[in-house]
């Protein structure tokens, strides 16, 4: 059911036509400016990054435009630490990073007082994803004896858990990424607050799906997927026009 939810709820958004009670037009804004970061149950301790420049349409109806950055991980990723102290992922050979475009729109569902209180709205949006999977770069004891340590990318047919002294940064391997494009769509509940018209701030939290047609290898000896789906929150802050 989470593989497809995101999508019946975009697409009751853009269909639906609710009555709502008597609008003021101060209540409103033109253009917002917001950005924050992402939390989500294929990341780690932090997910990603996000800016979104949003437009008024109608009464209650938003369009916007974002761009999201996030590090898409395996489920089997386990941290071991080697010999020295430097930390690694067995078995990783590549990490993988999803940038999304994306179009959506919000629908307000309960409206805030101009100055203070919570508004509540519905979010959906849909998008291509650009897959950049990037080398895993690991510090290796050739030999054993210590005397030819190189780093080298994870090649998982002749590296030996053994010999592994600890991992580098996504920088190293940046330039040998690989691009796989797919496609995302994801929908929610957006929680905004703010004293003030100009600014505001808030959480959104929601279900994602993304697809990529050329299947992205994190851990090679491990079953890799096509389809992601996750559990997302944003935490976000703007200023509005």
């Amino acid at each position: 059911m989470i593989r497809i939810l995101p999508f019946l709820l975009l697409s009751i958004m853009l269909l639906a036509t609710p009555a709502f009670a008597q609008y003021d037009e101060d209540e409103s804004f033109r253009n917002e400016l917001s950005y924050g970061i992402n939390f989500n149950s294929n990341g780690g301790l932090i997910g990603g990054v996000f800016i979104r420049s949003t437009f008024f349409m109608s009464e209650r109806m938003y369009q916007f435009g974002a761009i999201e950055i996030v590090e898409v991980k395996h489920p089997k990723e386990e941290h071991y630490i080697a010999a020295l102290g430097e930390p690694y992922v067995y078995g990783k050979k590549n990490y993988f990073f999803a940038i999304r475009p994306q179009y959506g729109r919000e629908l307000v569902l309960f409206r805030k007082a101009a100055e203070s209180g919570v508004q509540v709205n519905a979010v959906g949006a849909i998008g291509p994803s650009i897959g950049l999977e990037i080398p895993y770069y690991i510090d290796y004891n050739f030999g054993g004896n210590g005397t030819d340590i190189r780093t080298v990318p994870y090649d998982e047919k002749i590296h030996s858990i053994d010999y592994i002294l600890g991992s580098d940064t996504v920088f190293r391997g940046l330039g040998e990424a690989s691009i796989k494009p797919g496609l995302h769509g994801k929908a929610g509940l957006s929680f905004e607050y703010g004293r003030y018209r100009e600014s505001i701030a808030g959480i959104e939290v929601g279900v994602a799906a993304e697809y990529f047609p050329s299947k992205p290898v994190i851990i090679p000896l491990s079953k890799n997927n096509n389809l992601f789906t996750s559990v997302y929150l944003n935490l976000y802050y703007g200023s509005r026009k």
